[in-house]
C-alpha cells in the first residue's frame, strides 16, 4: 500500500478507533476469554509506558512499518516481537517523548535527523501480567531511518509492509502452552516470526484505520 494513501488515511486520526480484530485475543483453550481489561482495576493505575510506531515509504514507496524482535532473556516479553518502546520516566515531557526516548535507546533512531512526524495516539491499554498501561505513537517518517538494533535488547529490526495488517490480511491461529495456561490466538506471521498479543492488537487497530 502506497505510503502517501496510509499517511492521507492516517490524519487526522479518527475521532473513535476501530477496534483489533476479536480473533486475535487470546482464551483458554476449552474456554474463558482471557481479554485483558484495557485499564486496570479501581485502585491501580499501571506503570505508564509508550510505545512508537513509525511508518517509512520503502524504495517502491510502499509504507513499512518498525517492529523489533527482543533480544532472548529473563522477563515478560523476552524473545517477542514489539515495537520500540518501554516504560516512561521522570524526565520524560510525555508520552510521545518516552517513545521517541525508547526508540534511540533501541535501535539508535534519531527522530530529529529523520525528521519523524508524529500523528497521534491510539487506544492505550493495559498489559496485565507487566502492569504497564501502553499507549502507541503513531509516526511517519519520509524515508527509511538509520537505525542500529541494541545489542542487549533487539536481537533484530524486522520491517513489514502495513498490508500485511490490514482487515483482510491472513491471521493463523495458535495453540500453545504458556506457563500452566494453555492458550488459543490469533497471530500475524512476519519473516518467520509470530507477532501476537499487544503488538498484534497495535497492528491491527492501525490496519483497521488505514482499510477504513
Amino acid at each position: 500500500m502506497r505510503f502517501d494513501e496510509v499517511v492521507r488515511r492516517l490524519e487526522p486520526l479518527p475521532e473513535h478507533l476501530p477496534a483489533p480484530a476479536e480473533i486475535l485475543m487470546p482464551v483458554l483453550v476449552g474456554g474463558r476469554d482471557l481479554r485483558p481489561p484495557r485499564i486496570p482495576p479501581a485502585g491501580r493505575t499501571g506503570r505508564p509506558a509508550a510505545v512508537l510506531v513509525l511508518l517509512y515509504p520503502d524504495e517502491d514507496d510502499d509504507a513499512r512499518v518498525i517492529l523489533t524482535e527482543r533480544a532472548s532473556r529473563d522477563g515478560h516479553h523476552s524473545g517477542e516481537v514489539s515495537f520500540p518502546g518501554g516504560k516512561a520516566e521522570p524526565d520524560d515531557a510525555d508520552l510521545t517523548e518516552t517513545a521517541l526516548r525508547e526508540a534511540a535507546e533501541e535501535i539508535a533512531l534519531d527522530a530529529r535527523a529523520a525528521g519523524v512526524r508524529v500523528l497521534g495516539l491510539l487506544e492505550p491499554f493495559w498489559i496485565p501480567v507487566s502492569d504497564f498501561h501502553v499507549t502507541p505513537v503513531i509516526a511517519v517518517v519520509h524515508g527509511r531511518p538509520a537505525m542500529i538494533a541494541s545489542p542487549d535488547e533487539v536481537a533484530r529490526i524486522v520491517e513489514p509492509p502495513v498490508a500485511r495488517f490490514l482487515p483482510d490480511a491472513p491471521i493463523e491461529i495458535v495453540e500453545r502452552l504458556i506457563g500452566e495456561w494453555p492458550l488459543r490466538y490469533g497471530a500475524y506471521d512476519v519473516d518467520g516470526l509470530s507477532v501476537w498479543g499487544a503488538t498484534a492488537r497495535i497492528l491491527s487497530q492501525l490496519g483497521a484505520i488505514i482499510g477504513r
